[in-house]
């Protein structure tokens, strides 16, 4: 089954604040840009992804991410999280009222096609999330055809997400449970290895394996 996407992005400048200092000041936006890049490349090519939505506090500034064959909206009004995601998936809805409409994290930069594939495949069609490596925060969040998205991130996002009758998924998913939002969680992603974005803002040699 086929699923449209969203993923939602700050400014470069004003994302992914807890990694501050994980390079140099003047090059956070660039790292921001590439988890992002490397996030959306793993997601391209994936199997049963359709369309990828990328609703961002700026799109000017992520504008260079429309090469991964993303479509870049602007957020809504409201400048929360979930309203991105709701707005992303209100904006998706207009076109295919029956499709399954996911939500995705843009900090996923050691995502393998695979991973997200197969956890498309679990979900079989279900109100289904992945949850963060930790168990407490969600990655992916999957509708059910038709059915409303009803995005819950924040803290705790895992079990609001099981509490509206989300299934989680159980695959092991390792990169896909992945997120980055501390040096901890980027030390993490290194040993699993990262993509060319992100790899060429750290040093590293990027991953051989992408699906």
């Amino acid at each position: 089954m086929d699923v449209d996407l969203v993923v939602p992005m700050k400014h470069p400048r004003d994302g992914k604040s807890r990694l501050r200092g994980a390079v140099e000041a003047e090059h956070h936006p660039g790292l921001v840009l590439a988890l992002a890049a490397d996030t959306l490349a793993a997601v391209a090519s994936s199997a049963h992804v359709r369309r990828v939505l990328l609703v961002a506090a700026d799109p000017a500034a992520v504008a260079e991410l429309a090469r991964l064959g993303v479509e870049i909206v602007a957020e809504p009004e409201e400048k929360t999280l979930n309203a991105a995601f709701r707005h992303g998936a209100e904006l998706l809805r207009a076109d295919d009222p029956h499709s399954v409409v996911g939500a995705l994290q843009a900090d996923l930069p050691a995502l393998r096609a695979g991973d997200l594939a197969d956890a498309i495949a679990e979900a079989a069609g279900k109100r289904a999330f992945v949850a963060d490596r930790q168990g407490t925060g969600t990655t992916l969040l999957l509708s059910a055809p038709g059915a409303v998205l009803e995005p819950h991130f924040g803290p705790g996002s895992a079990r609001k997400h099981a509490a509206s009758g989300a299934v989680p998924l159980r695959g092991e998913f390792a990169s896909l449970r992945s997120d980055v939002d501390t040096p901890e969680d980027l030390a993490h992603v290194r040993g699993l290895g990262v993509g060319k974005h992100t790899a060429a803002r750290l040093g590293k040699p990027r991953a051989e394996l992408f699906t």
